[in-house]
């Protein structure tokens, strides 16, 4: 029996989610109101880390199913703040977002985060405070859902404070998700931007026997990953990927299929994940200032560093859709 073209798996990282957000639920203040005093309560500091018990937050990633430590609405504020922003709802319970911070006693440990990138983790009163980009892949599908939309929205809060026609300033509306300039009226929702990340394989067999993989210049070395960029006006994702590809490494790609999604909140990127096919040993021009190294590498050295046994290739963190993508092409049959 033929190989079948590679596919992604699993679901992304950053796609888990439980929760429920439909904005019917946001359109009914009463009841968001009669509800917060037993709602959990996500603490986001301003460095868009959340606490968690603290024996979870010291381990390395990707341990599994880490909850976020919440708080219930009554012991946050007597009345539903006016800055909560509302996440959604998991069996029968609303979820929100407010500022928090570890506090001035919190002391700092660092924790290896499995991808050859450390983090920095400020523990306190039990708990330690961890970020989305090192440790989405260690929460549980609930908490991976809840944090990356107050991320998401936390990111967005901080750019849509004045109006973007006339400058006045707005003011957040809906729990969160709308703003109206208090001058002109105009309101605006968060906004995301499209991106694209895309697998290049060769054109030998099926899934090829090389994968093409680029490090950019503030990386650290040694740490490689598939090529991404962001789409402009009047562009579809395909010819996205076509012309990304041409430009990062001056190879001409085809045979452009989609894999997935993964929503990237850094500071507000959809990534949409396809793979493509290139000519077997083509010849690989980075662009000076974007890519500082390119270089197709054959299967098995992926699944040597994918098992931790080559120190000389990093590959993309748990959290990234980069990282299923590699695996998912790393274990396909050709």
């Amino acid at each position: 029996m033929s190989a079948a073209p590679f596919e992604l798996g699993e679901v992304p990282a950053l796609s888990r989610s439980t929760a429920d957000r439909q904005e019917s639920l946001r359109a009914d203040p009463e009841r968001l109101r009669v509800r917060w005093p037993t709602a959990r309560v996500v603490r986001v500091d301003g460095h868009g880390r959340v606490p968690v018990p603290e024996a979870d937050a010291v381990k390395a990633p990707p341990e599994p199913a880490i909850e976020l430590s919440t708080l219930p609405g009554e012991a946050v504020a007597a009345e539903l703040p006016e800055d909560a922003v509302f996440l959604g709802q998991w069996e029968d319970t609303d979820y929100w977002a407010v500022s928090g911070d570890p506090g001035p006693d919190a002391r700092e440990v660092h924790v290896d985060t499995g991808w050859g990138l450390p983090a920095a983790v400020p523990v306190a009163d039990g708990e330690g405070w961890i970020e989305l980009r090192m440790h989405g892949a260690s929460l549980d599908d609930t908490a991976a859902g809840l944090l990356t939309t107050a991320v998401a929205l936390r990111n967005w809060h901080r750019r849509a404070r004045h109006c973007a026609r006339c400058g006045g300033p707005a003011r957040l509306r809906q729990f969160g998700w709308a703003s109206r300039c208090e001058q002109c009226g105009r309101e605006e929702y968060p906004r995301t931007d499209p991106a694209v990340i895309c697998l290049v394989h060769d054109d030998v067999g099926v899934n090829g026997e090389h994968v093409l993989l680029a490090r950019q210049p503030e990386w650290p070395p040694r740490r490689y990953s598939v090529l991404a960029g962001f789409v402009e006006a009047g562009e579809s994702l395909e010819r996205c990927v076509e012309r990304e590809i041409r430009e990062e490494v001056g190879v001409a790609v085809r045979d452009v299929r989609y894999l997935g999604s993964q929503p990237w909140p850094f500071p507000r990127s959809l990534m949409t994940g396809f793979a493509a096919r290139a000519d077997a040993g083509a010849a690989i021009t980075p662009a000076d200032g974007e890519i500082a190294e390119a270089l197709w590498l054959p299967r098995e050295r992926v699944r040597a560093a994918l098992a931790g046994e080559d120190p000389d290739l990093l590959l993309p963190g748990g959290s990234s859709i980069a990282n299923v993508m590699v695996r998912a092409w790393a274990a396909a049959a050709n």
